[in-house]
């Protein structure tokens, strides 16, 4: 066996599909530039130590056996080891240095890109037998198990098997996986808005709450166990909950169409499915917030830009655009010059890179 390894793995933006993993429904992201790097050497003894350039680069420690949360970034590390435990393998300590391009707080999958690039790099050192989907699995469970952050399975499932220039349409029920290559004719753009975002509790997990209490309102386990013939009865619900669960609903067909769009070229109808996209996030899941949706109409008022909507968990984070191929960075930083003269925020391109 080895005794050093390395590995990365990307952070990814979600084209649409938001809040829709956690009831087995239907996503569609893809894989950024940015990535996260680690490098792991075997220790002789039972400890961990794990070091981030991005967290001032000194030394965390901890024991084999003895992980124990603490609300900070090592809680990922810890909870690598105990997924890789709870799943029946016997791994000795290392040393772990990680060091990452993509932004905490951006809503494109930092904590996803931390898992899947230490579990890539201990896959490597001790020569584990789990492939893709299996380490998406265990990069699940650290969150839902270890960090207590309540997620789906998409941010691990795109960092573990997504691929640059595709939309990887996944089925979270089944974990299937269709590769979509993007238009030609357009290009992704990803604006941090400056406004973090986090998934661990509060009003992330206060939605994801009240979408399943919808769902026990409509005799069915998980909201994709419904579409749109079903409006009728959400209506019905107390409204709260009807505006939970007639998001999900139709971000589900959104995500159906969207796929068709992507097929046929028809980059005009994905951008409509953007905007209704992001209409419903602002307005039944509640998830946007002023400055964002400011960024996002300043964004689908430029003429480069075909679509755009807040991604990811929401309540800050990233944009995700759908712009003219070759316009996408110019229109990026002028839509940035307006949003800080209208909201005084410094937003940051992260897609394009130049």
């Amino acid at each position: 066996m080895p005794e050093a390894a390395s590995a990365s793995a990307p952070g990814r933006v979600n084209l649409i599909g938001e809040h829709t993993d956690y009831h087995e429904g239907f996503v569609l992201p893809s894989v950024i530039p940015q990535r996260t790097y680690v490098v792991v050497d075997r220790r002789p003894d039972r400890l961990v130590r794990v070091s981030s350039a991005a967290f001032s680069g000194a030394w965390e420690t901890f024991e084999l056996g003895r992980e124990t949360p603490q609300r900070g970034w090592i809680d990922y590390a810890q909870g690598v080891t105990v997924a890789l435990s709870r799943h029946g393998l016997e791994i000795p300590g290392f040393d772990a240095r990680i060091d990452s391009t993509v932004p905490v707080g951006a809503g494109v999958a930092s904590s996803a890109a931390l898992e899947v690039a230490l579990l890539r790099a201990l896959r490597a050192l001790l020569e584990l037998e789990l492939d893709d989907v299996t380490l998406a699995r265990l990069a699940q469970k650290v969150e839902t198990d270890f960090v207590a952050a309540p997620v789906g399975i998409m941010d691990q499932m795109a960092s573990s098997v997504g691929r640059d220039g595709e939309a990887l349409f996944i089925d979270t029920r089944t974990l299937a996986v269709l590769r979509l290559p993007l238009p030609s004719s357009i290009e992704l753009v990803v604006i941090d808005s400056g406004i973090p975002h986090a998934h661990a509790g509060g009003a992330y997990a206060q939605r994801r709450r009240e979408s399943f209490e919808a769902a026990t309102l409509l005799g069915v386990d998980y909201l994709r166990d419904l579409d749109e013939r079903a409006l009728p009865r959400i209506a019905a619900l107390p409204p709260t909950l009807a505006r939970r669960a007639r998001h999900i609903v139709t971000e589900n067909a959104r995500v159906l169409a969207a796929v068709d769009a992507l097929r046929t070229g028809d980059v005009t109808a994905l951008g409509r499915l953007f905007a209704a996209s992001h209409a419903s996030m602002r307005d039944d899941y509640e998830t946007s917030t002023p400055d964002v949706d400011a960024l996002v109409s300043i964004a689908q008022h430029h003429p480069a830009i075909i679509g755009a909507r807040l991604t990811g968990g929401g309540f800050g984070g990233a944009v995700v655009l759908i712009a003219r191929a070759g316009d996408g960075a110019s229109a990026a930083h002028a839509i940035c010059d307006t949003y800080r003269r209208q909201t005084g925020r410094d937003g940051v391109v992260l897609v394009p890179t130049t």
